[in-house]
């Protein structure tokens, strides 16, 4: 188990790249299963999570082929659907949660999809109904072995239908969409997910062939067709990283330019920090954060009560970036609800950030108060151990602000999903160094 050593209390300075989009990623990476012919994806974040979706694409024999850093080229013309029945695939799909978009395409394609149950952080229970419903509304037969946690969806020729999600699930309608677009007939998906990542898997899969209207609303239509081709695709910067760089700059009273961040697909983001009293300037496509050196004042109502900030599908505010928000609340001028509706276990991190002398009252799973210190009184360094990628970021932001020397163990969590994150940050005079476990 990795771990981190951070010395806090350094202002930073600098600009930042953010990374490609990590769960704009696992939606792509899956949808080269869905043709015989190369498709070349650039600007692939180097990251735990997704390169375990790469090496699981080659053990199920797609030909990939690294051309420069972030840019491969996929080929799935010899795919062996005889490792989906294998015990080592059994072993390596459940160690990722983005594992399960592969069934989608490998229903569509060649009429049968294993997997077992995803892995993935640990913030509550994420079903995959919404997955299975959208599979068996256009013909498949469904079947789940308990013992083993494997599920399976198997059809001859999948039919186009209506269907009504019965939540907006991003995974969920990507699966749904990549399945729909080699189906006879037409799908109406409603209720469906339109996040840009979402967005971004469709244009892509329209680029291929596929006829899909509706893109970037919350019903799409799919005429399906017989095959598609190749293309070429570039990720989207990752918007949550870039959250996290802005809570970064405010709690560290730093200035950073983020560069390159793809404005027009951040929705909310930039308003709901200004929120909290954050100011976020838009130079071209960059994010300038000035230095926050008298500090930030959280926003009330017109009436005068409590902000709320809370979660909710796209346009609504992502929910990985309340942990962020939630950190960055905690030295602010005034007070804040953070209200997580979608996991029930995403706000159980908040002990941590009270040992270190936050002011939160955690009203139950979802609901957390944060009164905020003002930078009069600074969080103090602790030792802690990162629970999911978002919140361990959180945490890494907090070690960063604190006085004295903090230690952050399972960094392999963050890892998941920030590149280099230790290497980055010290490029803009961040003081944290790796150990490496034996």
């Amino acid at each position: 188990m990795a771990t981190f050593i951070i010395e806090g209390q350094h202002q930073l300075k600098g600009s930042i790249q953010p990374q490609g989009a990590k769960n704009e990623a696992l939606q792509i990476l899956c949808a080269v299963l869905l043709t015989a012919e190369k498709v070349t994806i650039n600007n692939i974040p180097d990251i735990v999570d997704v390169n375990k979706l790469i090496d699981l694409l080659r053990k199920l024999g797609v030909k990939v082929n690294k051309i420069d850093k972030g840019s491969y080229t996929f080929k799935a013309d010899e795919v062996n659907l005889k490792y989906l029945e294998s015990e080592a695939f059994k072993e390596d799909g459940k160690g990722l949660r983005g594992s399960i978009m592969i069934v989608g395409p490998l229903l569509a394609r060649f009429g049968k999809g294993y997997i077992p149950k995803p892995g993935g952080d640990k913030i509550g229970r994420r079903r995959l109904d919404t997955h299975f419903e959208g599979f068996i509304n256009l013909g498949a037969d469904f079947r789940y072995n308990k013992e083993d946690h494997f599920y399976g969806v198997e059809a001859k020729k999948l039919k186009g239908a209506y269907m009504l999600l019965d939540e907006a699930s991003v995974t969920g309608t990507a699966n749904i969409v990549m399945a729909a677009v080699l189906a006879e007939g037409r799908t109406t998906i409603y209720n469906a997910a339109c996040e840009p990542y979402l967005q971004q898997l469709c244009k892509m899969l329209n680029r291929m062939g596929a006829k899909i209207s509706g893109v970037g609303s919350n019903m799409l239509i799919i005429d399906g067709v017989d095959s598609l081709s190749g293309t070429e695709h570039r990720m989207l910067p990752d918007m949550i990283e870039i959250g996290s760089w802005i809570g970064l700059a405010a709690m560290t009273k730093s200035e950073l330019t983020i560069k390159n961040v793809s404005w027009n697909d951040l929705g909310l983001i930039p308003n709901v920090f200004r929120k909290l009293g954050i100011t976020v300037e838009q130079q071209g496509d960059d994010i300038h954060i000035p230095a926050h050196t008298d500090g930030y004042e959280i926003q009330s109502y017109i009436d005068g009560s409590i902000l709320t900030i809370s979660d909710a599908p796209w346009p609504g505010f992502t929910p990985d970036l309340l942990s962020i928000i939630l950190v960055v609340a905690t030295q602010a001028r005034g007070s804040v609800l953070i209200h997580q509706k979608m996991f029930e276990s995403r706000l159980f991190f908040v002990d941590k950030l009270i040992d270190m002398g936050a002011k939160i009252i955690l009203c139950d799973p979802h609901r957390a108060t944060v009164i905020g210190h003002d930078f009069k009184s600074s969080l103090k360094a602790t030792t802690m151990t990162s629970p999911d990628i978002r919140a361990g970021v959180s945490l890494l932001i907090a070690a960063l602000s604190a006085k004295g020397t903090s230690t952050i163990h399972n960094i392999e969590q963050i890892d998941r999903g920030y590149e280099n994150i230790d290497e980055r940050l010290r490029a803009i005079g961040a003081k944290i160094t790796r150990l490496d476990s034996n």
